[in-house]
């Protein structure tokens, strides 16, 4: 995997991969890559794992790119991920939904069309709607949430039913991920794989095809794979 935050060299090795790609269609996740949600949902997790007597740091690790039932029940599995779905959406409520945008977010997505990316999170879709409102993020037209499938990342369903919407070959799609699961559902899928290392060190993110510090520092690369490589952005 090339990473961008090495010298200067791999940055050019990373154009050449989205230069020569025929992109059709970008497939974002939310948390950790449009939105700094990281720190909220630790606190969250923190005080649920308190509650439950379970260890903070483990149950943290099992919840990225997850919905959260899928993580109860492999950290808890005797307990009911319904009934426990509904105490973490109350500490989520405690929290409020004022996340802030990711740095570089919104000028990228507003330079895009929309009906060439699209949403694909383990998220639920009224509060992934309320936080893009109040962070004044737009919205696509091809919306991917974690009620809207029936097997959540690492499995590749996503993605690919938004690859299908979007009327695009997953292999003529780029997905933007910051965590592992994510990045092998985006493999699965069939599509590149851009990773933005916001929420993982680069070196859990191997998988992916290419890896940038943060979602601003990938922009002029993503723009121009959309582009179809005629971009002033290429170095």
């Amino acid at each position: 995997m090339q990473s961008a935050s090495e010298p200067g060299h791999t940055i050019l090795a990373v154009c050449d991969i989205l230069w020569y790609m025929a992109i059709n269609a970008l497939l974002f996740d939310v948390d950790g890559v449009l939105l700094d949600s990281s720190a909220t949902h630790r606190r969250i997790w923190d005080n649920w794992s308190d509650m439950r007597g379970l260890d903070r740091d483990l149950v943290w690790s099992l919840t990225h790119a997850r919905r959260p039932e899928d993580t109860i029940r492999d950290i808890a599995p005797d307990l009911d991920p319904i009934a426990e779905r509904k105490v973490l959406n109350e500490l989520m409520t405690k929290e409020g939904d004022a996340f802030p945008a990711a740095p570089g977010a919104v000028n990228l997505l507003r330079k895009l069309d929309h009906r060439f990316w699209a949403l694909v999170t383990s998220g639920s879709r009224a509060p992934v709607h309320r936080r893009f409102q109040l962070a004044a993020i737009p919205l696509p037209r091809v919306q991917i949430f974690g009620e809207d499938v029936e097997h959540s990342k690492p499995h590749p369903e996503g993605y690919l039913k938004a690859a299908e919407l979007l009327l695009a070959d997953p292999a003529d799609c780029i997905v933007i991920e910051d965590a592992p699961h994510g990045i092998t559902a985006g493999k699965a899928a069939g599509c590149t794989v851009v990773a933005v290392a916001t929420t993982h060190p680069s070196g859990d993110l191997i998988k992916a095809d290419a890896c940038f510090p943060s979602l601003e520092e990938a922009t002029p690369y993503l723009l121009t794979a959309v582009s179809g490589g005629k971009s002033s952005h290429m170095p």
